[in-house]
């Protein structure tokens, strides 16, 4: 297979012990598929090559940018790994918009529009994650109750489909394709470069940590903050307190000196108790989560399996659901350096066309973050099949996945998930990446 594919590319090609163990792993650390290879494109040229040698041999595909996906979405066993970090870096600002190669990291973003005074409306909490990787699940963040996720800043997309062709595509031209790849999992093409909407970056952060006792008041809390908007930024945390639960209201106000926050108006009505507030720049808030990395790195536990899930809730369901949830969740079914995110988003805001959640005002993403065991396959099993049965119970009270969970996926999983929009998604995948060879790591396949 190097003989064949090595004179038609400029990058590189990896087939060392090193390079295959590497990109046959993820960041979850459950699903192990080596690759038969890892090309690391120098253009979108590369990518185009390589996916129609693919093709045309019948071998599977994977667009891989930080390996930062769970349950092996982003493996190739046998067949080709893309490294998408090898792109040559491509960042300009141009008016309000910024155009980027699609392996480039959100904080590579942001430090790219930062000096232009501009940012990006939604970030993951995790910056090292790539651009292309979270809008083909979509990217929602803390600001998604205000502007919708990733996907909903998109203005453009470079992409290579799964026969090889390479197409620029928005919601004005091939439309199709477009709405197919944002939150597509990656079925319909390989996304090279983006165009992003900016909007004014604001100086500074305060963030305040608001503490309940009481599952239904800190859900209220929450509720009314995400709906009147008062807030630039709202999550939560679900905290192990003993033998109960404690539950954190996150909430950040961005401004700009001499301009202040209100907070009186920012914290009024709410029924809190205690609370914690702190003021960083806005680029140190966004990326808060570097040194915590570097500490779990350290540790090693960054390492271990990562048994996450995250799922939409319904309104009506989500404090039965939660609070059975916590009822059965011990430091053996949480892990020692798991935790557990909840918060709600509006579903107005809520663009794309295969971003899936569930019907009403507002849906409410759990996400019971599980580190399992290097060495305890049992328990990892175990930490698997709780993530099963809350994707049941959480589908069968009307509940979506947000698509990038350690859990078990099938075509008919995939088809019940995407619900009205499944026929154009696999209408799509047949038209542009027939055969099911493009990152099959998903699970999801059509005739």
């Amino acid at each position: 297979m190097t003989d064949e594919i090595l004179p038609a590319v400029a990058g590189e090609i990896l087939t060392g012990e090193a390079a295959l163990s590497i990109a046959g792993r993820d960041w979850g650390n459950l699903i192990h598929a080596r690759p038969g290879l890892v090309v690391r494109p120098a253009s979108v040229t590369d990518v185009a090559v390589v996916l129609r040698f693919a093709a045309a041999r019948g071998l599977p595909v994977a667009a891989r940018g930080a390996g930062h996906s769970p349950y092996g979405q982003g493996l190739a066993e046998g067949g080709i790994v893309l490294d998408m970090t090898s792109l040559p870096p491509h960042r300009v600002v141009t008016g309000d918009l910024v155009s980027v190669d699609a392996g480039a990291r959100w904080r590579e973003v942001l430090e790219t529009t930062l000096p232009h005074g501009l940012t990006p409306p939604v970030l993951t909490d995790y910056l090292e994650l790539t651009v292309a990787g979270t809008l083909v699940v979509g990217g929602i963040g803390g600001a998604t109750h205000q502007y919708g996720t990733q996907t909903d800043g998109v203005v453009e997309l470079e992409v290579v489909t799964g026969t090889g062709e390479v197409l620029t595509c928005s919601r004005d031209t091939d439309a199709e394709l477009f709405d197919a790849v944002l939150g597509g999992l990656g079925q319909c093409g390989v996304i090279t470069r983006v165009t992003l909407r900016l909007i004014p970056a604001p100086a500074r952060a305060r963030r305040w940590k608001l503490y309940y006792d009481s599952l239904p008041a800190f859900l209220a809390d929450q509720r009314a903050v995400v709906v009147d908007g008062r807030f630039d930024y709202v999550e939560g945390q679900l905290i192990p307190d003993g033998d109960g639960w404690r539950y954190m209201l996150e909430a950040v106000a961005y401004y700009t000196p001499p301009e202040e926050p209100d907070e009186a108006a920012l914290l009024d009505s709410l029924g809190f108790g205690e609370s914690e507030v702190e003021d960083t720049t806005y680029f140190g808030f966004l990326n808060r989560m570097a040194d915590g990395e570097a500490a779990l790195r350290a540790e090693g536990s960054w390492f271990h399996p990562h048994q996450w899930l995250n799922v939409f809730l319904t309104d009506d369901t989500v404090e039965q659901i939660v609070a059975e949830t916590l009822a059965a969740t011990g430091e053996a079914e949480l892990g020692a350096t798991g935790l557990i995110l909840l918060y709600p988003v509006r579903n107005d805001r809520l663009k794309t066309p295969l971003f899936s959640v569930p019907p009403g005002e507002i849906s409410w993403l759990f996400s019971p973050l599980r580190t399992g065991s290097p060495d305890d396959p049992l328990h990892n099993a175990r930490l698997l099949e709780l993530n099963v049965d809350l994707h049941r119970k959480a589908r069968e009270r009307g509940g979506k996945v947000y698509p990038s969970n350690a859990l078990p996926m099938s075509t008919e999983d995939w088809r019940a998930h995407f619900g009205a929009v499944w026929p154009k998604l696999a209408e799509a995948k047949a038209r542009y990446a027939p055969g099911n060879l493009l990152n099959p790591g998903q699970r999801l396949r059509v005739p």
